[in-house]
């Protein structure tokens, strides 16, 4: 059942067929998707990772910032853009004294801390964004209870998975933005180190999606 030529049917469009079977007439139902419009992307690469690292001074907390450099990626003429699929954030410390690496920040915090990690793909100025933001492409929120030896991120859980390439977060600026903010205090020769992790592909959008994004991401520059 065509649905290209003069007269065919057109995407998702319901027909009724008139069929006789053993002398008993029927009325079929059925969807006829041959025309169905182009994706919103078509992949152009496999997944990758993409990852940067933010080191805190020793002795504080406080924001840290990093970018990701999309320009290789990204291409404007060729409306290439970057499908992020999903963003993890690793938390860890660095002991100054033996240059030693481990994941127990109980041992770097002087009191309870919460671990904030944001991406977006404008410059948030070296600030934490509110959540509604539309520049912001993944975050996630760590708490930790110093007393209680207790951590949770149940206010903002993380990783951020986007499902199928059509639900990722794309993205047609040239860089990432990665910002942390340690919101306690953290002991004399430790360091609070944040890793961000992004699973990507390259991906071609159609004309109007291109737009339509950039449009949303200079809106969200205003």
């Amino acid at each position: 059942m065509g649905g290209g030529g003069e007269g065919g049917v057109g995407f998702a469009s319901l027909t009724k067929i008139r069929a006789v079977v053993r002398n008993t007439a029927e009325n079929i139902t059925f969807i006829d998707r041959s025309g169905s419009p182009d994706p919103m992307a078509v992949s152009k690469t496999g997944s990758f990772w993409l990852t940067e690292a933010l080191t805190g001074a020793a002795a504080t907390g406080g924001i840290m910032t990093g970018t990701l450099d999309l320009g290789s990626y990204v291409d404007v003429g060729d409306q290439q853009a970057v499908a992020v699929e999903q963003v993890d954030f690793i938390w860890q410390v660095r002991d100054t004294t033996t240059g030693l690496w481990d994941g127990n920040l109980q041992v770097a915090a002087g009191t309870d801390i919460t671990f904030d990690a944001q991406v977006s793909d404008l410059n948030p100025g070296g600030a934490i964004l509110r959540a509604d933001d539309n520049s912001l492409v993944g975050s996630g929120t760590l708490n930790l209870d110093q007393t209680n030896n207790v951590t949770s991120s149940s206010s903002d859980f993380y990783p951020d998975n986007y499902g199928k390439l059509d639900e990722s977060r794309m993205v047609v600026n040239d860089q990432l933005y990665v910002t942390a903010d340690i919101g306690g205090t953290v002991l004399a020769n430790k360091q609070m180190v944040l890793t961000c992790r992004i699973k990507a592909r390259i991906v071609k959008l159609t004309t109007k999606d291109w737009i339509a994004i950039a449009v949303q991401s200079t809106a969200s520059d205003n």
